[in-house]
């Protein structure tokens, strides 16, 4: 790999820059027509404009793959919200003849669904909460808060992550407004509204592992 394009942007794009060019690959950025004065955008070796504006640019799977194409990049790094775990971004990217800087198709299928993960967890007697492992309705939330109003909901993104599409519910009342702005949050972040639910633990702590491979299988 010689060229990398970097499909996102801000704090995470400048991060990949910076790395790709500690690794001696040129970067390629990208910018939606409200962030032509990005600083990611200077902070890689060239810059390509996409057309549309906001978030919704940097969710346009084909216009994406046809600039990595023409700016002669031969991999691509989506960084992590948008397109990152969405496995038709990888696919596309791999049918262009690009190696995609992530998990492979398979994988994200699995993974960047997370109520089919949650669901492989359980099938395999990880310990999971209590919850929905599929897309719900209002209908079915509104049923799921009914047996944990004790503790509460948490409305979750089955696509992405980092805190996005999220919502606790700690009443009834809240749900319905609740439902709806984590899936229109979704949806603008990710280009999916799905959401899952999972009953409420407060104050909680977890710990993250962070799994790196070199393609080869290693």
């Amino acid at each position: 790999m010689k060229k990398l394009l970097i499909a996102n942007r801000g704090e995470i794009a400048i991060r990949i820059a910076r790395a790709a060019k500690e690794s001696g690959l040129s970067t390629v950025a990208i910018y939606a027509e409200d962030d032509a004065a990005s600083l990611h955008v200077q902070r890689a070796d060239e810059a390509m404009a996409l057309q549309g504006r906001g978030a919704k640019a940097y969710l346009d799977i084909e216009q994406i793959v046809a600039v990595a194409v023409d700016g002669g990049c031969d991999g691509v790094h989506p960084g992590y919200g948008f397109l990152s775990e969405n496995p038709g971004f990888a696919k596309a990217v791999a049918a262009a003849g690009l190696t995609f800087v992530g998990p492979s198709v398979e994988a994200l299928g699995m993974f960047g669904d997370k109520a089919q993960a949650r669901a492989l967890a359980a099938a395999h007697g990880v310990p999971v909460l209590a919850g929905i492992s599929h897309a719900i309705s209002l209908a079915e939330a509104e049923s799921f808060f009914a047996e944990y109003a004790q503790t509460g909901i948490l409305l979750k993104a089955i696509a992405g992550g980092g805190g996005r599409g999220m919502r606790i519910v700690r009443s009834a009342d809240e749900l319905a407004d609740a439902y709806s702005r984590a899936a229109s949050e979704a949806r603008a972040a990710f280009g999916q509204d799905g959401l899952y639910a999972e009953q409420l633990v407060g104050s909680a702590r977890h710990i993250e592992v962070q799994i790196i491979g070199d393609g080869s299988g290693a």
